[in-house]
């Protein structure tokens, strides 16, 4: 098996703060790791849940997948991350098995982590996240 686990579920959101704000008083959920990734245009604040997170993911371009995300299909569920040992096994698992990569190799993300995209085509829509910690 090569997911150990959920790593993240990822909410696209226009109001980063507001966002935040809304799961501490909903559920008393703190931020433990917040973070710019200039590199995707997007700001992050991560929500622990037991093992895993909720990512609420905000653009800082207008040209960020996540903006044009909001912008074709508002805000809400973005994508999964599904944590694996080793991200590059594991996307060419998926790959063999017919899925499409957004990234033809793993890349640094957030938190030190190594990460790949697979798009929803070739997932049966799900945006697919892949975490290597």
């Amino acid at each position: 098996m090569l997911l150990t686990e959920i790593d993240h579920v990822a909410i696209a959101v226009r109001d980063l703060e507001a966002a935040i704000d809304f799961y501490r008083h909903a559920f008393g959920a703190e931020v433990e790791h917040r973070e710019v990734v200039q590199r995707d245009g997007v700001e992050e604040a991560m929500l622990k849940v037991a093992e895993s997170y909720i990512q609420l993911v905000t653009p800082i371009r207008d040209d960020s997948p996540v903006a044009k995300s909001i912008e074709k299909r508002g805000e809400g569920l973005h994508h999964v991350g599904y944590r694996v040992h080793d991200c590059a096994a594991a996307l060419a698992s998926m790959v063999a098995a017919g899925a499409t990569p957004i990234d033809k190799a793993p890349r640094p993300g957030s938190r030190g982590t190594t990460v790949a995209f697979v798009h929803p085509k070739g997932s049966f829509g799900t945006l697919i996240e892949l975490v290597q910690v």
